[in-house]
């Protein structure tokens, strides 16, 4: 089976031809997380060395290839000098390894405790080839919504809209000529 892809292989300041590839582990293969995870490791591995040593507290969870940043701290100016040192020293590393952050695909959230409307600050990378991060007003993890309270009122929401568009959907199924029965419908 031909894949149509093609590779090119960097070492240093070496940098190979571009190459075709006719085999190899696809994005959707039961490998692919695996190999993924294996290849990041050591990138995530760098990475918790160098803020370590910067004393740049951040946390990092991973799960297969979705990686979540976390700064804690009282003050929303010093969470956000913590995320853009940490999402530039990442960005170096990943770009020393040859692959590629997808900006528009970076998500920061903040916390509050403040009982007022929160508007949190934007993420400036400082670099006119950078975004500017926006402050999303819901974060999704593994399934679960939350918003800056920590209160569950958009997962809610959510899953209740679902439920009640299911619902609605097995009306029209039931309506036609070949109707659920009512087993399927439970």
């Amino acid at each position: 089976m031909t894949v149509n892809r093609k590779t090119k292989y960097l070492w240093n300041d070496f940098s190979s031809f571009l190459c075709n590839i006719d085999i190899g582990v696809g994005q959707g293969s039961a490998l692919s997380p695996i190999l993924s995870a294996l290849y990041l490791s050591l990138i995530f591995h760098i990475f918790e060395k160098h803020l370590k040593n910067l004393n740049i507290p951040i946390s990092v969870l991973s799960f297969v290839n979705d990686e979540l940043f976390i700064s804690q701290s009282k003050s929303l100016s010093i969470s956000n000098t913590n995320l853009f040192y940490s999402y530039n020293i990442i960005l170096s590393l990943f770009i020393r390894f040859g692959l590629v952050i997808k900006h528009e695909k970076a998500e920061i959230f903040h916390f509050s405790r403040l009982h007022r409307a929160f508007n949190p600050p934007l993420l400036d990378l400082m670099s006119p080839s950078r975004p500017i991060l926006l402050s999303k007003p819901t974060w999704r993890y593994l399934g679960f919504i939350f918003n800056h309270k920590l209160l569950f009122q958009a997962h809610i929401d959510f899953y209740a809209n679902k439920a009640i568009s299911t619902i609605k959907c097995m009306k029209m199924l039931g309506n036609s000529t070949r109707c659920l029965i009512p087993l399927q419908k439970r």
